[in-house]
C-alpha cells in the first residue's frame, strides 16, 4: 500500500494488477485546453486514464471562487468512479515531472477518505527516462463505484480571516517568492499574499531530477519554517489550490501529517476586495 509516493519500478511491476488505477494528470497552465490530453494521446503509462485539471478536478468558476474551485463531494466521487477507483484500489497519479498537478488528485482522494493513493515520484519524465513502457492505447471505460469515507474539511476563507493576527493558524504560501512578495502577478488581478503567511515554494520539495527530497531533509526544512506549530494548525495555499497540495504531500512524506489545504487559495482570496492583502517580505524557509 502506497499513500504518498511510489517509484516507477513498483508501478511497472503491477501494471497487470486489476486493483491498480493509474491516472495521467499532465497539464500546462499556459496551454490548459488541450496540452495534457495531447500528451496523453501521444503516449502514456499503459492502462492510465486521463483526468483534466480544469474540467475534471475543478468546479466551474464563478468569478469569486478561484481559478480551480474544488468540486462538490458528489462530483468528485462520480469522477473517481469513472476512473475506476473502488474501495481498496491503489491509485497512482502522475504528471509530466515534479508532481505539481498529480498532488491535486492525491489530495482530493484523501479529502474523500481514500488514502491508498500515491504520486509517481519523478512523473512521466522519470518513467520514460528509465525506459518504462509507453502506449497510446486508451483503456476501456471503468465502471467502479467510489465509496467516500469521512470527508476531511478543508480551510475556508472565513476561518482564515478570523485567524489573521493570532496564532490560531499558520499559513504557508506555495508560490514563487516574487509572487508571494507581490512583485509580479501573472495570473491573478491582485498581487501579494494573505497577511502573516510564510513562503515555502513547492519547488523546494524536489531534487533537480524532479523526485522528492528525502524525508529527513523535508522534515528539517519544514521544522525550520514552522517551528513548534501543531500540524493541525498549518494551512497551505497557493494561487489556485493546486501546487499547495504539493506542500501537503511533502509534509506527509516528511512524516508530518495533518496539515490542511485552503482550496480557493490566493485567486479566491483576492477576488473579495474587503479581504486584507500584504506585500513585501515575511517569514520564509531557508
Amino acid at each position: 500500500m502506497f499513500t504518498t509516493l511510489i517509484p516507477p519500478a513498483e508501478v511497472a511491476a503491477r501494471l497487470a494488477d486489476p486493483s491498480l488505477v493509474v491516472v495521467d494528470v499532465r497539464h500546462d497552465l499556459a496551454r490548459p485546453e488541450r496540452w495534457g490530453e495531447d500528451q496523453y494521446a501521444a503516449g502514456h503509462v499503459p492502462g492510465a486514464r486521463f483526468a483534466h485539471i480544469d474540467r475534471d478536478l475543478s468546479a466551474p468558476k464563478s468569478g469569486s471562487n478561484g481559478r480551480h474551485p474544488l468540486p462538490s463531494t458528489e462530483a468528485a466521487a462520480a469522477l473517481f468512479g469513472r476512473l475506476g477507483v473502488a474501495p481498496g484500489t491503489q491509485v497512482v497519479a502522475y504528471d509530466q515531472g515534479n508532481g505539481m498537478f498529480a498532488s491535486r488528485l492525491w489530495w482530493m482522494l484523501r479529502w474523500l477518505g481514500h488514502d491508498v493513493v500515491a504520486v509517481l515520484d519523478g512523473g512521466f519524465e522519470r518513467w520514460t527516462r528509465e525506459g518504462r513502457p509507453v502506449t497510446a492505447d486508451v483503456p476501456p471505460p471503468a465502471g467502479a463505484t467510489f465509496v467516500p469515507g469521512p470527508v476531511q474539511a478543508p480551510a475556508a476563507p472565513a476561518e482564515i480571516e478570523r485567524a489573521i493576527g493570532d496564532a490560531a493558524l499558520v499559513l504557508v504560501d506555495a508560490r514563487v517568492p516574487e509572487r508571494y512578495r507581490g512583485e509580479v502577478e501573472p495570473l491573478d488581478p491582485v498581487a501579494g499574499h494573505i497577511p502573516g503567511a510564510r513562503n515555502r515554494p513547492y519547488t523546494q520539495n524536489v531534487n533537480p531530477d524532479l523526485t522528492f527530497k528525502p524525508a529527513e531533509a523535508l522534515r528539517r526544512e519544514f521544522a525550520a519554517l514552522l517551528g513548534e506549530t501543531p500540524l493541525e494548525r498549518v494551512v497551505h495555499y497557493c494561487g489556485s489550490g493546486v501546487t499547495a497540495c504539493h506542500n501537503v504531500l511533502a509534509m506527509e512524506v516528511a512524516g508530518l501529517p495533518g496539515s490542511r489545504l485552503y482550496p480557493g487559495s490566493w485567486s479566491e482570496w483576492c477576488a473579495d476586495a474587503s479581504r486584507p492583502v500584504e506585500t513585501g517580505g515575511g517569514m520564509r524557509s531557508p
